[in-house]
């Protein structure tokens, strides 16, 4: 059966009629979900002034599918346009985009990641927070730095998921939180993979996080097993030690566990987000199904036909 590719996209009051491909990404692992848009830089020899029609701010709806048969795929803002080339690419963040702005400088004594999260999104009164991420800092001093940077810095302090769904702001321990499921089998709906199969065995691994405190004394908890790969997570401003041990516990988590690491690609159908409980089948080596988080999905489209490229992490 043919399909005929659809795309619904608007920026700011305009509707996109020519396109020249898209691509989206939607992460646990990033703090916001993103889109590029390429457009052709000329139609009819003519060249397209697309700066004086859309600019910084602006917001941005992505709905792809076949034969006018949509799903949103994205909204967001417009960050940024480039035509420095013959095409137009205009780059573009979901709604923590509107987070690009100063809070005010303030040092917290033993927050919590919700204090310190209500204080940073005070101005923003429409967006929620869902935090069950148990983590605590012996200190945090927030000075001339975006309500994004000190988010996005939290991120990479704790490794905690941290995202947006909708208007809330998700913060989670990895691989807590599924928000749909999905089917993939090598023998249907799998157009290639890059997977490798492992043992846990195969999987030695021993993970150290450091917190330093004020006092300049280093704290480490420790997961796993010598032998194998090793790795360190380095954290100033936490003493905590059940907060590092958290830490160190999920990290593993990621790293030890019998079954795929990699990524699959698909097509637009089945719709697949990350969050969600991929199964992967296959018929000729049953021993190897299983379900498997998906932390990343990558869709593309063009002319060329619209792709998903889904990587799994913790196997569930």
């Amino acid at each position: 059966m043919n399909y005929n590719q659809s795309w619904h996209i608007t920026l700011g009051s305009y509707e996109l009629l020519l396109i020249e491909s898209v691509e989206i990404t939607r992460s646990v692992l990033q703090l916001s979900d993103t889109a590029t848009i390429v457009l052709p830089g000329t139609v009819f020899n003519k060249a397209i002034e697309i700066e004086k029609k859309i600019a910084r701010g602006d917001a941005v709806t992505i709905k792809l599918g076949y034969d006018d048969q949509f799903t949103s795929e994205f909204t967001g803002y417009i960050d940024s346009i480039a035509t420095d080339d013959e095409n137009i690419k205009i780059n573009c963040e979901d709604s923590l985009f509107l987070l690009k702005k100063p809070v005010a400088n303030k040092q917290f004594a033993n927050p919590d990641l919700n204090t310190l999260l209500k204080y940073v999104l005070a101005d923003w009164p429409n967006m929620q927070i869902a935090c069950d991420y148990s983590f605590s800092y012996e200190t945090y001093t927030i000075r001339n730095a975006t309500a994004y940077q000190v988010i996005k810095k939290i991120q990479e302090e704790t490794k905690a998921n941290i995202y947006l769904k909708g208007n809330t702001l998700h913060v989670h321990p990895q691989y807590s939180e599924l928000f749909g499921e999905v089917e993939y089998s090598f023998q249907q709906n799998i157009e290639s993979s890059d997977l490798a199969y492992k043992n846990a065995n195969d999987r030695i691994v021993l993970i150290t996080v450091e917190g330093k405190g004020n006092d300049g004394k280093v704290i480490k908890a420790t997961a796993g097993q010598t032998g194998g790969d090793t790795e360190t997570i380095k954290i100033d401003g936490v003493s905590s030690l059940a907060s590092l041990q958290t830490m160190a516990d999920n990290r593993l988590k990621q790293k030890s566990y019998t079954g795929y690491s990699g990524s699959i690609t698909g097509w637009l159908i089945p719709y697949v987000d990350a969050g969600y409980k991929a199964t992967i089948t296959d018929s000729e080596y049953d021993y190897k199904s299983g379900s498997y988080y998906v932390t990343e999905v990558v869709t593309t489209f063009s002319k060329e036909g619209g792709k998903r490229n889904i990587k799994i992490g913790l196997k569930i």
